[in-house]
């Protein structure tokens, strides 16, 4: 998947740009020679940030005044020897110890993920974990944030060790029945000791797959589908929600044709406004196109605002919730206008727009939180989650009595998930999984 794992790495690991400081990360086994060309004769105990000065490996020029902290095997992110470098965040001291490094003999830049990667291969974190580093990296509102730390940090882990050592208790049973099948009265009870044992694993897995759509929704985005007929402001709508131009506004029907998407952070969940072109019957192939495309966007969106300026007929959309909202109430002529729309607003005048983000806040916050913290953010998870209760399911059953079957299926069920942390069967995901990261992860 990667280089040779015995060549030793560097990457940026902070973020590119002028900032205060800049991080390079070093790991493999050339760490201590890297130092030696960095900062020669410089006394660098473990564990401990130092300030020394950084030197052109090959002119002896001074690069930079560096906070060097260096870790040993095991004892690190990655389990290899590893040093991390805080330099001046200048473009052109990033610059510099970018290409003293190169010169160092032995050191190359690390792709994609791989720090993680050796992370993984080393023991430190399992493939959950992995996901959820790459789900913190991306997170953007307070709530992905949570999410994401929370399986950062283990909690899927833990979880399926859990249900596991549930699996592998009753196992053992099982696999004790089958060795000692010639011991009269034995087979009833221990079949009921394992039947319990898998209900209480049942009843595990049950929780987190309740929490499962949820959690997927929290890392897409609550999807809000701002439709309507031509010229009732729509674009106006977004532009205002959004608290800048998105979208062009003109007067003339059929300005947006293609779908504009914006984010927007809502009370710390992730909302997507997506601006639409009007729904109407178009003889231009293209405009007919955008109507299409609005269309099916509103079926799958979690939300349709669909937006009138005099109370039209209802909106001709299918799938998920709905909100008629009358605009324009600036105007005379729609403002004393009657009729069913769930709210009322003037997007040129700001209102009503407060009343309306705090019921889409609502919907966002009802459809995306959790009663439980949810584990299963992926769908990898949920699909193995599912294997493992159909296995389940079969031990379970009230005609399940065969003791090598019974065992088969709790098998089967431990493998599942065993795949969600990593431990078999997960070659064909990894490289999908780790080029999700940057490369200073």
């Amino acid at each position: 998947m990667y280089a040779n794992s015995r060549d030793t790495i560097f990457a940026l690991a902070s973020a590119a740009g002028k900032s205060a400081v800049a991080v390079f990360r070093i790991s493999g086994p050339g760490c201590s020679a890297a130092l030696a060309a960095l900062a020669p004769e410089a006394r660098l105990p473990v564990r401990q940030a130092v300030v020394r000065i950084l030197r052109h490996p090959g002119t002896r020029e001074p690069i930079d005044r560096a906070l060097i902290t260096r870790f040993e095997a095991p004892s690190s992110f990655t389990g290899e020897d590893l040093v991390e470098l805080s330099v001046t965040g200048g473009r052109a001291v990033v610059s510099a110890t970018a290409d003293a490094l190169m010169l160092v003999p032995g050191l190359r830049s690390a792709e994609p993920g791989e720090f993680a990667w050796r992370a993984f291969v080393n023991g430190k974190i399992d493939l959950s974990e992995v996901e959820g580093l790459a789900d913190l990296v991306d997170a953007e509102t307070e709530a992905q944030r949570r999410q994401a730390q929370r399986i950062a940090g283990g909690a899927l882990s833990r979880e399926c060790e859990a249900i596991r050592a549930l699996l592998i208790a009753a196992m053992a049973t099982i696999e004790a029945q089958i060795d000692f099948s010639d011991v009269e009265d034995t087979g009833i009870l221990t079949l009921d000791s394992v039947k319990r044992a898998g209900r209480a694993a049942m009843d595990r897995i049950d929780r987190a797959l309740a929490g499962a759509k949820a959690a997927g929704r929290l890392r897409e985005g609550f999807v809000v589908v701002i439709a309507g007929p031509p010229n009732v402001g729509k674009s106006t709508l977004i532009n205002a929600l959004a608290g800048r131009d998105v979208a062009i506004t003109s007067p003339y029907a059929g300005t947006t044709r293609d779908l504009i998407e914006v984010f927007l952070d809502l009370r710390g969940y992730p909302v997507i406004l997506v601006d639409t072109a009007g729904i109407r019957d178009a003889d231009d192939p293209v405009e007919r196109e955008g109507v299409h495309r609005a269309l099916r966007r509103a079926a799958h969106a979690d939300l349709t605002l669909w937006l009138d300026d005099h109370n039209g007929p209802p909106p001709p959309l299918a799938g998920g919730q709905a909100l008629v909202v009358r605009t324009k109430i600036d105007r005379p002529e729609n403002h004393s206008a009657s009729g069913s729309s769930d709210f009322a607003i003037s997007a040129k005048t700001g209102v009503g727009i407060d009343k309306l983000l705090d019921a889409i806040g609502d919907l966002a916050e009802e459809r995306l939180a959790s009663l439980e913290p949810a584990v299963l953010t992926l769908e990898r998870h949920r699909q193995a989650f599912q294997e493992a209760r159909e296995s389940l399911s079969s031990v379970l059953a009230p005609e399940a009595s065969e003791p090598e079957l019974v065992a088969e299926d709790l098998r089967r069920a431990a493998a599942a998930l065993d795949r969600v942390v990593g431990r078999i069967g997960v070659e064909d995901v990894l490289g999908e999984i780790f080029s999700r990261l940057c490369v200073g992860k």
